[in-house]
């Protein structure tokens, strides 16, 4: 019997590998993902913010972070503190039912707040309401299977690089090519130190396109 548990065990399971797999799993979380996007389109896109004042540059990236990964984040910890859920990991699709729902509503209010303003480009905006449907679509996968939000974080993002290479002649193909390196990252680190399926990790980054090529119209 103890031959077979060790048998079972992955190789990588105890080694610096396993931790390196964890590392990319948080720095990649899925609630940062709109606040590094947006960072990358105020600090780095070579037209997209031109002009804008460097304060108010930090005020729309504190308003993205806020509403999409501070409140959800926040809220999470609250229902786990409050027995809601049994687990900040939210291990199972029931224990995400309820986080998924108050993000929708933060997700929807950063879309629509940055939406009204007059100065945000529409890269920019539609963007922000890509990840608003694609909490939408985990929420309604999340029904019947537990799809991963980290990939469905990351194939929103990978289909935003796509959309924004051809709007945009300007911008280095480099950047698609560093999203879909972490892409690939980020999926096998879920594979590697989470219990999701393949199937489930597959999902998000279907759902999480498809979304994000949706509000663009596509």
């Amino acid at each position: 019997m103890t031959a077979t548990n060790i048998d079972s065990v992955p190789f990588w399971a105890n080694t610096p590998l396993r931790l390196f797999f964890k590392g990319i799993s948080f720095v990649f979380h899925p609630l940062f993902i709109p606040s590094f996007v947006t960072a990358f389109l105020l600090w780095e896109h070579p037209n997209l913010f031109a002009g804008f004042q460097p304060l108010l540059k930090i005020q729309r990236l504190v308003t993205v972070f806020f509403n999409t990964a501070f409140i959800p984040g926040f809220g999470v910890f609250l229902m786990w503190r409050l027995k809601l859920v049994p687990s900040m990991q939210l291990r199972t699709a029931k224990d995400r039912i309820i986080p998924y729902a108050s993000a929708i509503i933060f997700y929807f209010w950063a879309w629509y707040v940055l939406s009204r303003q007059h100065d945000s480009p529409e890269l920019f905006v539609n963007f922000l309401q890509g990840t608003f449907f694609g909490v939408c679509g985990a929420w309604i996968i999340n029904i019947n299977s537990k799809i991963s939000m980290h990939t469905t974080a990351m194939g929103g993002m990978v289909a935003f690089f796509i959309v924004m290479l051809l709007k945009d002649n300007e911008v280095s193909p480099l950047y698609l090519a560093l999203a879909f390196l972490t892409a690939g990252l980020v999926g096998t680190a879920r594979l590697m130190v989470s219990d999701h399926s393949r199937l489930e990790i597959n999902q998000g980054y279907i759902i999480g396109a498809l979304t994000m090529l949706l509000a663009f119209g596509v």
